[in-house]
């Protein structure tokens, strides 16, 4: 019953993270002076801030720099507070640190970028299985894509009855190779 209690809390804090975190407004490190963010290796660097060289890594980094208030490259009980308390979500000291509790590797009751990096790689496998879940459910004629037909299929099943036409329409904004079905590569930038 404790692993069961630890894994809610874990996918509690997945989904504060996930839903939360990935959504921000560059707005409030912005407001910072430029002294603060002007090291190399910190998460609110020119090397992270730049799009055009920014890689998943990068992105994460400067999330993870949102919630890292002070800077220390750690995320405390009270930076994890103030932040979704920042956002208007109230989470009580217990709560967060409770989370921090759950993703902390070295027992130093604190998150540093591996622990939220851990996290933020198993909330992304999961979505992936629910993409794939999602997919599976609309594929019906051809294994491995989405056709028009099974396409309007599935909306028929959902409610929304459309002719075929109305799906080859709907599939051809997404075909990108041209072959005129939904493989899982175009269904998941769809999804994106």
């Amino acid at each position: 019953m404790a692993s069961s209690a630890g894994d809610h809390v874990v996918s509690k804090s997945s989904k504060w993270f996930a839903n939360k975190s990935l959504k921000l407004s560059f707005s409030r490190r912005k407001s910072k002076s430029s002294s603060s963010i002007s090291s190399p290796g910190s998460p609110m660097s020119p090397r992270y801030n730049n799009p055009r060289n920014s890689t998943r890594e990068d992105e994460l980094r400067r999330v993870f720099g949102y919630f890292d208030g002070d800077g220390d490259g750690k995320i405390s009980a009270l930076e994890l507070r103030s932040y979704f308390g920042s956002v208007g979500e109230y989470m009580s000291h217990e709560e967060a640190q409770e989370m921090i509790n759950q993703l902390d590797a070295d027992g130093d009751s604190l998150i540093d970028f591996e622990d939220f990096l851990k996290l933020m790689k198993r909330e992304a496998s999961e979505d992936e299985e629910d993409l794939k879940k999602a997919f599976q459910m609309f594929e019906w004629d051809h294994k491995g894509c989405i056709t028009p037909k099974s396409l309007q299929t599935m909306l028929s099943r959902l409610g929304d009855s459309k002719s075929y036409d109305e799906c080859v329409a709907m599939i051809q904004v997404f075909d990108t190779d041209g072959n005129g079905v939904v493989d899982f590569n175009e269904f998941h930038q769809m999804m994106a």
